[in-house]
């Protein structure tokens, strides 16, 4: 293991090759420059303390990150059954979720008793070695496609490099005083006044947008699937926009004038009351620049960095001043220019740009790196576009990440483009796609354009759930009873309620809540109701459901024939003192988080047979429960071998040559803390088409935990 080896520049593999000995070094040796690389970003900081500061309240501390990127790596393993245990349960569900901004991320700190720095940056080193391993021993064949070992190990690779930037990102918002300069991290030391910013033509043209089926490089799953965009002529800024340009338009008051500022940007404007961009510093009428590790006089040829709400806002400045239709570009428009470039990462000789930490450890001037005439189409800073992000036609998610993209297709997330100064791996290639919130910070800035029009080409994001498996569910859950069969979650909260007269009702637990319609119906009894689930898709309909009021989904019907759906909370006769009384949040049953705990009923609706070691999870409910409490299972009983393996099956087997149900299961490993109450069958029905319906009855199985 190379633990020593600190390299900053670096290619991303190819999938391709002819040996693939030589392709197991590879991804062996980029494994390590990235764990490497990433701890000697945090190398600068000279205390511990500056660990647990939260510079940014929307983020967790860097303790989060620090152990993060680590936790990621195993719990891919363990869930793609790559390696049968686990290092540190604890750690594991401590770091394993928080991408940070989507509205169930759990941000109270109550919540976390974070581990000392010694403490992660050991559990790191082991970590290290256990993927040593894996790379060492994985079968290995060319070229590497997304259901090989390799795939997982990239997948935690190009993860660990997103959180290099993200992490540098709140690095730079941490004071210098727990900072100190880095070989590593050397800022460009250039700077001097701006040049005049002008408009150049830009042809149009048919653009293909998405990498393929075949591209020969690692892709996140927004990057598949392919779309073609028709983009009309337009004209577009020759550099960046720099410090010096977008100083004019807060010296004539930008922040101020609210009519330049979209609806959401005046919203942000109130509760910031920014007045200049955010790693600006005004100090004696004198302007300062925040970088990594220090502080400049404002350079006014780098680019401003600024979030899209403000460059938005300078657009509209921008066009009053000219008179022209001047905007952000589209996606599409950004690839036309993207296309002047004919190579990409793994094979450029030295990048087109300050990209992939070939040059500085910073931004620097808007005229150093040129193609056709124009500057920096790709480095020093992420582009904001005015595409919120979607899936292209033909997007799937990865099964053993189905969080990374979907999440973000609410219209909420803006696409920014090219990359920055620290941008790497995937980062760094021509079909990367990552979005943010369009008031979060970035190493990103912005160019304009000048269309032709006042309409924006961009598509409205599809606000209709369209994914198979959520739609099934979501009809699942809210949509038509049929052939006379009730309600799945309805009846078993309402038949459970009904054979629990007794039950406490301050706090339940309702697990693998899919789209959280049990949720729903426990909140109209219980005070408090935790719901959760593995999979974001799922959540996110049920917390959508609860913060707008309302889901809309469309069903097949037939062929590629679908019928649209909508529900909303009056509909089903939810109150809003019961939505509020319901907390949705991602999680693994296998490993939750301390705080779940101190419930007088979990409720677990067709999970058990989903678990990949259901025993294990029954032989340790209990101490997240109050004594009396009630543990309620519900499930057909639909053993597959591609969730549970065999041996770890609770029934559906014969031992001893009889036969051994999962309920006899259930008896043998609950009795010892669990008191049986009754077992009952519940019918459900799921629509798949118009025409065809899976009719299934789970058990329900009633337990309660004794004194």
């Amino acid at each position: 293991m190379k633990e020593n080896m600190i390299v900053r520049v670096s290619k991303t593999p190819l999938l391709n090759g002819d040996a693939v000995d030589a392709k197991r070094e590879e991804l062996r040796q980029y494994f390590h420059q990235t764990y490497s690389l990433y701890e000697a970003l945090f190398e600068p900081i000279t205390s511990d303390e500056a660990y647990f500061i939260r510079p940014e309240p929307l983020r967790h501390p860097l303790i989060f990150y620090f152990g993060h990127t680590a936790t990621f790596f195993v719990n891919k393993l363990v869930l793609g059954k790559y390696i049968d245990e686990r290092l540190n349960r604890s750690l594991e569900s401590m770091f394993a979720i928080g991408v940070d901004e989507m509205s169930w991320d759990d941000l109270n700190q109550a919540n976390y008793d974070w581990p000392s720095v010694q403490t992660t940056r050991a559990y790191r080193h082991k970590v290290r070695g256990i993927v040593d391993e894996v790379i060492s021993s994985m079968p290995l064949t060319l070229p590497i496609t997304q259901d090989q070992p390799a795939w997982v190990i990239l997948m935690g690779i190009e993860h660990e490099r997103i959180h290099l930037e993200t992490s540098s990102v709140i690095i730079r918002m941490l004071s210098l005083d727990y900072l100190k300069p880095h070989p590593l991290w050397e800022p460009c030391r250039i700077s001097a006044a701006a040049p005049k910013n002008t408009l150049l033509p830009v042809a149009g043209g048919c653009v293909t947008l998405g990498r393929g089926d075949n591209a020969d490089t690692y892709g996140w799953d927004n990057e598949y699937g392919s779309k073609t965009v028709e983009v009309d002529s337009f004209h577009a800024s020759q550099y960046l926009v720099s410090n010096e340009e977008f100083l004019a338009f807060v010296e004539a008051g930008g922040y101020q004038q609210l009519r330049l500022w979209s609806e959401e940007g005046a919203s942000w404007l109130n509760y910031t009351k920014a007045s200049i961009p955010h790693f600006w510093v005004k100090r004696n009428g004198k302007y300062f620049q925040r970088n990594l590790l220090d502080e400049i006089e404002l350079p006014l040829n780098w680019p401003v960095e600024v979030n899209y709400l403000e460059a938005n806002a300078f657009c509209h400045w921008k066009a009053e001043q000219t008179g022209r239709f001047i905007r952000l570009p589209t996606e599409a428009e950004w690839m036309q220019l993207r296309n002047m470039i004919d190579t990409d990462q793994p094979y450029w000789d030295e990048a087109p740009g300050n990209l992939n930490l070939e040059y500085f450890a910073s931004s620097c001037p808007v005229d150093h790196f040129e193609t056709n005439g124009f500057y920096d189409i790709t480095g020093n800073v992420w582009q904001w576009t005015e595409s919120p992000i979607d899936g292209y036609p033909g997007f799937e998610v990865h099964p053993l990440y189905d969080d990374f993209s979907a999440p973000t297709f609410d219209g909420k997330h803006n696409i920014f483009t090219g990359g920055s100064w620290i941008s790497t791996g995937n980062e760094a290639l021509k079909f990367s796609r990552y979005a943010f919130r369009r008031h979060f910070f970035q190493h990103a800035g912005f160019r304009y354009i000048e269309a032709t029009t006042k309409e924006v080409p961009v598509e409205p994001v599809n606000t209709y759930e369209t994914d198979d498996l959520v739609v099934q569910y979501l009809e699942f859950h809210y949509g038509d009873s049929y052939f006379g069969v009730a309600n799945y979650p309805v009846a078993c909260i309402e038949t459970l309620l009904a054979k629990l007269p007794a039950i406490n009702t301050d706090k339940a637990l309702d697990l693998g809540c899919s789209v959280g319609r049990a949720s729903f119906e426990l909140a109209k009894t219980f005070s408090h109701v935790d719901a959760i689930d593995f999979s974001a898709r799922f959540i996110q309909h049920g917390h959508q459901l609860q913060e707008t009021g309302q889901s809309r989904f469309s069903i097949p019907t037939e062929g590629e024939l679908v019928a649209f759906k909508e529900t909303s909370l009056e509909q089903l006769g939810y109150t809003k003192e019961g939505k509020e009384r319901i907390h949705f949040a991602q999680g693994d049953a296998h490993n939750l988080k301390p705080q779940f705990s101190g419930y007088d009923l979990i409720f677990c609706g067709n999970l058990i047979d989903r678990l990949h070691d259901p025993k294990r999870f029954l032989n340790e409910v209990h101490s997240r429960m109050n004594s009396g409490s009630y543990l309620v299972l519900t499930s057909p009983y639909t053993w597959l071998e591609d969730y549970t393996d065999k041996s770890n099956w609770l029934g559906g087997v014969k031992v001893n040559g009889e036969n051994f149900s999962t309920l006899d299961g259930l008896k043998e490993t609950l009795s010892q803390r669990f008191e049986f109450i009754e077992a009952l069958d519940v019918p459900f029905v799921i629509r798949e088409t118009a025409r065809k319906f899976q009719h299934s009855v789970a058990q329900m199985s009633l337990w309660k935990l004794k004194d």
